[in-house]
């Protein structure tokens, strides 16, 4: 993958401005309003790739504080003299909070006030380490979807998130059960 897939569209015409039309002095009486959320399960379509933005750097500050926030004492993490001895010849961003930024990069265009809960996840890799510095984009393809049969108006939804770095290579992925709100009826 291209480093314009990883990172903002580079096409000007996903960027085109509308065409102009009257200009607008007074704002409308009732003015619509727009509430940013997720995807209730209705609307999460199989197959599509949600892609993320803005990615995220990642620091060195971030690193240490998440590694030791979270009592690991890897050396890969914290200790940049005996790192530099090791095969990758620096330390590595943890794993751990590349996973979280991963799922959490997802949250606003997908489960914003639209999950029930977290069921769980597996099937979790990292292919390629993450370093200072580099910069992590996430996308997720939703795999599949089905109904709760114990729980009426919610539904299970299989995501698998992919992380990239700012070269488009793959550094994580995992698989993930969430459980969703289905779109409210006007009863609600």
């Amino acid at each position: 993958m291209s480093e314009g897939h990883a990172a903002y569209p580079k096409d000007p015409a996903v960027h085109a401005a509308p065409v102009a039309g009257p200009v607008e002095t007074q704002p409308p009486a009732n003015p619509k309003v727009v509430l940013q959320r997720g995807l209730y399960f209705e609307e999460l379509q199989l197959g599509t790739v949600y892609q993320h933005r803005p990615g995220r750097t990642m620091t060195e500050a971030d690193n240490v504080q998440f590694t030791t926030m979270t009592m690991n004492t890897q050396a890969l993490h914290l200790d940049a003299a005996w790192s530099a001895e090791q095969p990758f010849g620096q330390r590595l961003m943890n794993s751990m909070f590349t996973l979280s930024t991963m799922v959490g990069q997802s949250v606003a265009q997908l489960t914003q006030g639209t999950i029930v809960a977290q069921l769980g996840m597996t099937d979790i890799s990292f292919p390629h380490p993450l370093f200072h510095g580099d910069t992590l984009y996430t996308e997720t393809v939703v795999v599949e979807k089905r109904l709760s049969a114990s729980r009426p108006g919610q539904g299970i939804v299989v995501m698998e998130h992919i992380g990239r770095n700012q070269s488009g290579v793959v550094v994580g992925k995992a698989s993930r059960s969430a459980l969703f709100w289905l779109l409210p009826t006007e009863q609600d």
